[in-house]
């Protein structure tokens, strides 16, 4: 599994454009893509701030994802719409969420360039702390 949570500063006066945008791309991803477990967008509590989250099947689902047809049309698109992103690794509370532990898998052999950029750049990070009580919730 590979959960991501998004946090999308978006250029004033830019927000409908982007929900625009977010529409579009929520579609043609729910749609084409098989391996998504959750995908949302939401406003923020402060202007122009947006959040996703995203989880997917497993690490590489998410670069699929990364590296579609619908999404890397919509990157230019977003690119000028967005004046700052964090992207955050996160991990489900067993118990407490339908999604299971955010995981790393490593790239496939014969990966294009684009996937092996974007594995590069998008590698998830697997907090120790989660790891310590993961341990100890399974024991």
């Amino acid at each position: 599994m590979a959960t991501i949570l998004a946090h999308i500063q978006i250029k004033e006066g830019r927000e409908r454009d982007f929900e625009a945008v977010a529409r579009e791309l929520h579609a043609a991803t729910l749609e084409r893509e098989s391996a998504v477990r959750h995908y949302e967008y939401w406003r923020g509590a402060k202007p122009s701030l947006y959040y996703c989250l995203l989880a997917f099947d497993d690490f590489n689902s998410f670069i699929v994802h990364q590296t579609s047809d619908h999404h890397e049309t919509a990157s230019p698109k977003l690119g000028d719409l967005i004046a700052d992103m964090k992207l955050e690794w996160v991990d489900p509370v067993q118990g407490a969420s339908r999604l299971v532990a955010t995981d790393m898998q490593p790239l496939g052999e014969g990966a294009d360039e684009l996937t092996q950029r974007y594995h590069r750049i998008f590698a998830a990070t697997i907090q120790d702390w989660w790891l310590a009580i993961r341990d100890r919730s399974a024991g």
